[in-house]
């Protein structure tokens, strides 16, 4: 009898600790789930009615690009290589660049070295490309979190449309 009250004692002590620790790392991943892996409060995205932030990129063609050149309507886009719903929705932003009298501009997120010339190649065609690594200046700008990630600005260089349903903005 002894034995059994010392083995639901040991029990119920194992599982009080077992408790405490799933309470710290229950803590400790919401604390990292709210942070960049700089230290910094993790950014969903814009938003729909904040304004443009400030930029400034060269694209693959040598032009300078910055939010004041962006006047007017404009469609942005940030893809990466090796992502299979970028992949997906790379058609799609193509057509509607076309067809759109919005500006269009894209950026391409790439690790230094890694083939990007096809994608470059395809996106040129309708829009201003802009090569950069991972968590570069426009990606901190647009906090982008994902790909692809897509933007719609308005004349005043307001947000009307993200990528929370990125076919449907690219397909309207």
């Amino acid at each position: 009898m002894e034995l059994l009250a010392a083995a639901v004692v040991v029990v119920g002590l194992l599982s009080m600790a077992n408790l405490l620790l799933m309470v710290g790392v229950i803590r400790r991943l919401r604390k990292m789930a709210t942070q960049s892996e700089f230290g910094s409060p993790m950014m969903d995205g814009l938003l729909v009615g904040e304004r443009m932030p400030e930029f400034a990129a060269m694209t693959t063609a040598g032009e300078p690009v910055t939010h004041e050149l962006v006047s007017g309507p404009a469609l942005i886009a940030f893809f990466s290589p090796g992502c299979p719903p970028c992949e997906e929705l790379l058609p799609r932003f193509i057509a509607r660049a076309r067809t759109s009298s919005s500006q269009a501009f894209a950026v391409v997120v790439a690790d230094p070295g890694e083939d990007v010339a096809e994608k470059v190649e395809r996106l040129r065609e309708v829009a201003r490309v802009v090569v950069e690594a991972p968590t570069g200046d426009l990606q901190r700008a647009f906090k982008v979190q994902g790909y692809p990630t897509v933007y719609v600005i308005d004349a005043d260089g307001t947000v009307v449309g993200t990528n929370l349903d990125a076919q449907v903005l690219v397909e309207s």
